[in-house]
């Protein structure tokens, strides 16, 4: 009876807990929130004044009262408390309907997190999930999420490779039987990437800039296949502003996709070789099912400019990058709200 009357109030949702990003889907809605995983909040009243977008854009801006902070690092959460007052946030705006919040938003939620989280990390999700309003809370591992979002058949024997490429982590994981049997988990993902630029930047031409504009300077200019002749050709250029090291005043920088492969080359062929070690570790019965079928793409830095051609060209595989693969944990997610069977099957822990 009481789940019943939680119902009448409160959507199921999935969520993609990312460090960067956050995005929350609604069965039978879609996505409905896309926001920067971050929180500004006042050090002496402890007062949340900012979340998502607005809490980004006051990192670097604020004075010592007021902190802006990421509640997530390397894919898993390093600030509980922070973590809990901004998914209670989020799950508010959903619940949000002409202004007014109904009194008790206690939705059903299946939450991505990355592959082979200790169960300390695992459990650290589901009480902060709980304490945020969530009255019963799924734990899926994020490849197998991305897969499911992608529309790939997860609980066959056939083996299908899947790179999910996110903020803080890049999950690569060979799936079979609603299982993960080979997985790499890398500390690498958009922002290091974006540190990368900043490194770049700062020993090359003796420049401080912010990793805000980096992170623009990656998504307009980005491009780490040189073999295409047409952007060789034409590359693009970026005009970043920043602070000279030598003397303090402000100077600007030109950038050009050729910068961008130089500054992101470690991280990239790190993946890359994390992808052929998988390939490597992957049982002879499964090979040939992924070298058929292909690498798919997912997260944000899938769209990295020529990266799926790049791991094409290394690797020697096929890979397949589908519009919108950024949301393809969150869209998974959302899909096993409709099928339990499935659910019940690929979830790695649940309260």
């Amino acid at each position: 009876m009481l789940n019943q009357i939680f119902g009448l109030f409160s959507h199921d949702i999935g969520i993609d807990l990312g460090t960067a990003n956050t995005f929350i889907g609604v069965k039978d809605q879609g996505i409905v929130i896309k926001e920067p995983s971050v929180v500004a909040i006042n050090n002496k009243s402890k007062q949340v004044l900012a979340v998502g977008a607005d809490a980004k854009n006051m990192i670097g801006k604020t004075p010592a009262s007021i902190v802006a902070k990421y509640p997530l690092k390397d894919g898993v959460i390093s600030d509980l408390e922070t973590a809990e007052k901004m998914i209670e946030y989020f799950i508010k705006r959903v619940h949000q309907t002409n202004g007014k919040i109904p009194k008790i938003p206690r939705p059903r939620a299946v939450i991505g997190v990355p592959s082979g989280v200790t169960e300390v990390e695992q459990r650290a999700v589901l009480k902060v999930a709980k304490s945020a309003g969530v009255r019963k809370a799924f734990l899926i591992e994020e490849p197998m999420a991305a897969a499911i979002g992608l529309g790939l058949t997860v609980n066959t024997p056939e083996g299908n490779m899947v790179v999910d490429i996110g903020g803080g982590t890049t999950e690569i994981a060979v799936i079979s039987l609603g299982g993960i049997v080979v997985n790499k988990s890398l500390r690498v993902g958009g922002q290091k990437m974006d540190d990368a630029i900043v490194n770049y930047i700062k020993e090359r031409f003796n420049v401080a800039v912010g990793e805000k504009k980096a992170e623009e300077a990656k998504i307009k200019i980005g491009n780490v296949f040189n073999n295409d002749k047409k952007i060789a050709k034409n590359r693009e250029k970026f005009e970043i502003k920043g602070r000279s090291l030598k003397n303090g005043v402000p100077q600007n920088v030109i950038l050009t996709e050729l910068d961008m492969q130089l500054a992101l080359k470690d991280h990239i062929d790190l993946i890359i070789e994390s992808i052929k070690q998988a390939i490597e570790d992957t049982p002879p019965e499964l090979v040939s099912d992924v070298i058929e079928n292909g690498v798919y793409l997912a997260g944000g830095g899938a769209n990295l400019g020529g990266l799926d051609k790049l791991i094409s060209e290394k690797v020697g595989i096929n890979v397949h990058k589908q519009d919108g693969c950024e949301y393809a944990v969150v869209l998974g997610t959302i899909a096993l709200l409709d099928n339990m069977d499935l659910l019940d099957l690929v979830n790695v822990g649940k309260s």
